[in-house]
């Protein structure tokens, strides 16, 4: 479904300007967006360290590096997005003689912290893009930007209400699978780790958003960082569902539908949402060199 899409988006954009712009990329650009993006999963791979410690299972910061870019090359050759990286690391962590309730929840929990994070920013980012985007939604800007920054407050605040509804007990987890969360909620150092996650994911959001503007300079497209902090959102969004091979397709459509209200064409948001899948095909190959590397026996 993906890759009809993304045939479809390209031959809908005209592939004969597409390619011509493609081929006039500024090198340094690409060079500097590529580099951004790999910070940018590196902090998401410390980002799951801490998840994961918080949630009782270990890991050194060695062997959670290696399983994160590993799963990034696998994301980006098997159908389903970001589901078959996912499933790798949990099943790498459980490897480890860690619990599978707590192997599988650091990485989902890791997922869903950068997922709430990237919809906070894109809120922002949307509430600071108002003059351009309300007239698309057919809303008054003052009204359009009042209910963005509401919604995006009572997001932030959303899981903080949640885990201390589960410290407090007044919020019940089914299950013993969810053991780990009520021991993390529990845990003395509550505040600090969820101001960690938070952190982290608002540092892997704004870098993967610096990347994706990289590759759109090198096209010669330059908007404000309000404008990629918006973009980020239904971009990185649409590209992890799981209808397609490492969100080909999904995000190009995505980057059509999130730049046009900025005067983008549709040749050049096509073109930037290739380059930063070129930036992810990058990243697979490293993770690709990674499976070869010699395993530690404390791994």
């Amino acid at each position: 479904m993906g890759m009809a899409l993304l045939v479809a988006v390209i031959y809908l954009a005209n592939p004969r300007q597409l390619f011509a712009q493609l081929q006039q990329a500024n090198p340094w650009w690409l060079l500097a967006g590529f580099v951004v993006a790999i910070a940018s999963n590196a902090a998401s791979a410390w980002r799951w360290r801490a998840m994961a410690q918080w949630l009782g299972a270990e890991m050194s910061a060695a062997s959670g590096m290696r399983w994160y870019f590993q799963a990034v090359g696998l994301n980006v050759l098997l159908p389903g997005a970001v589901v078959g990286g996912d499933v790798y690391r949990a099943i790498a962590l459980q490897k480890t003689g860690q619990t599978k309730a707590a192997s599988n929840l650091s990485v989902i929990l890791d997922r869903v912290s950068g997922l709430w994070m990237l919809c906070a920013i894109g809120g922002l980012g949307a509430f600071a893009c108002a003059p351009a985007l309300a007239p698309w939604v057919h809303m008054n800007e003052s009204l359009f930007g009042a209910s963005l920054l509401a919604i995006t407050v009572l997001w932030v605040l959303l899981p903080c209400v949640l885990l201390r509804g589960v410290r407090r007990g007044w919020l019940k987890l089914p299950g013993t699978w969810l053991d780990p969360i009520r021991v993390a909620a529990s845990s003395p150092d509550f505040v600090h780790q969820l101001l960690i996650q938070a952190a982290s994911s608002a540092v892997v959001q704004l870098l993967s958003a610096a990347a994706l503007a990289c590759g759109a300079i090198a096209l010669g497209v330059q908007l404000p960082l309000a404008v990629w902090t918006f973009a980020i959102a239904p971009v990185f969004l649409m590209a992890a569902l799981p209808v397609s091979v490492g969100g080909w397709g999904t995000r190009e459509a995505a980057a059509v539908a999130a730049l046009a209200p900025f005067g983008v064409s549709a040749v050049l948001a096509v073109g930037v949402g290739l380059l930063y899948g070129v930036f992810a095909l990058g990243q697979g190959a490293l993770g690709a060199l990674a499976f070869g590397l010699p395993s530690k026996s404390q791994d």
